[in-house]
């Protein structure tokens, strides 16, 4: 979710290829943005459609994120949390970031109300109740995250891997899908590849009430420092390869 490829003919023509798409992306991606001069929603939908799509589903649908519902982001300044600060801002949450030091001020101009120095404070030790909890790190043990949640709290696991490797967080992510046959409500994203969906997406970018963050474009020749950037999860936003 954190790497996309461009593929750049000349300036003005720019194209995201999602490797192995099935027909049906295929088909709603060529419904948005045909092989040609494309607008910038359109640039955008293509870089960030993947991460915005979780996001949103995630914000809208699973967490059923609406005025006033207190939502904290593990891992804001991501590829995916990048996208869920801000459409849990447009959707009227009360939003927390957390990040590392360096990307505080990102997650702030990104409409977080507050935002939390994970290398400084542990929020799993912390006063606040969260109504959402969105993990796309899986850095710290479920069991701990889901006791900053309300009393009908909702965690939403979205990590196979952290910091300690690619696949790091599965362990975690499986221990919560136990937790969540008993009293803690745990619910996975499934992310839906549709015209609804890619519709809503776009109305969200045209608004500007959301944004797709670029941390940093790699020629090819650098394709492998790139995955070894979005596998370090440290990137701030989406990671591109142009071709």
């Amino acid at each position: 979710l954190g790497l996309v490829w461009l593929f750049a003919a000349p300036v003005h023509l720019i194209v995201a290829r999602v490797a192995h798409a099935g027909s049906d992306v295929g088909a709603a991606l060529r419904s948005r943005a045909a092989v040609g001069s494309i607008g910038l929603t359109q640039l955008l939908m293509l870089v960030g459609f993947m991460s915005g799509l979780t996001a949103m589903i995630a914000m809208r649908d699973v967490g059923r994120v609406g005025p006033g519902t207190r939502v904290l982001i593990n891992g804001a300044s991501g590829g995916v949390g990048t996208l869920a600060v801000q459409i849990a801002k447009a959707l009227g949450a009360e939003v927390t970031g957390v990040c590392s030091t360096r990307n505080l001020e990102l997650v702030r101009s990104l409409g977080a109300d507050h935002v939390i120095d994970y290398t400084e404070e542990d929020f799993t030790r912390g006063e606040r109740r969260y109504d959402v909890i969105l993990d796309n790190v899986m850095n710290r043990p479920p069991s701990a995250t889901a006791r900053v949640l309300t009393s009908t709290g909702t965690l939403i696991p979205n990590s196979v891997g952290n910091t300690g490797g690619f696949f790091a967080g599965l362990p975690r992510m499986a221990w919560a899908g136990v937790m969540g046959r008993g009293s803690t409500s745990v619910q996975f994203v499934t992310c839906v590849v549709n015209r609804e969906n890619l519709d809503a997406l776009a109305a969200l970018l045209e608004s500007g009430d959301v944004k797709v963050v670029i941390d940093k474009v790699y020629a090819l020749s650098e394709a492998a420092n790139a995955v070894a950037h979005m596998l370090g999860h440290h990137a701030a936003g989406k990671v591109a390869i142009a071709v």
